[in-house]
């Protein structure tokens, strides 16, 4: 099965952007927060792409989900 991004449903602190790329990338969640957090401050988009991000990004499906999916 293909990779694909998900937000998460564990690691998460507003909508599970950052939890779910972290993920992905195999990488901490704090770097992508920092990320963002400069990009707020520093561009002034960062907010705008959060949720931008939040919309466009699934919700990483349910484990019982997938399996009924499959069978």
């Amino acid at each position: 099965m293909a990779k694909r991004i998900y937000r998460s449903n564990t690691d998460k602190k507003v909508c599970g952007v950052c939890g779910g790329l972290a993920e992905y990338f195999d990488l901490d969640p704090v770097i992508f927060r920092l990320l963002w957090i400069c990009t707020i401050f520093l561009a002034g988009t960062g907010v705008l792409a959060y949720f931008l991000a939040a919309l466009v990004i699934p919700k990483k499906p349910d484990i019982e989900i997938v399996e009924k999916v499959e069978k």
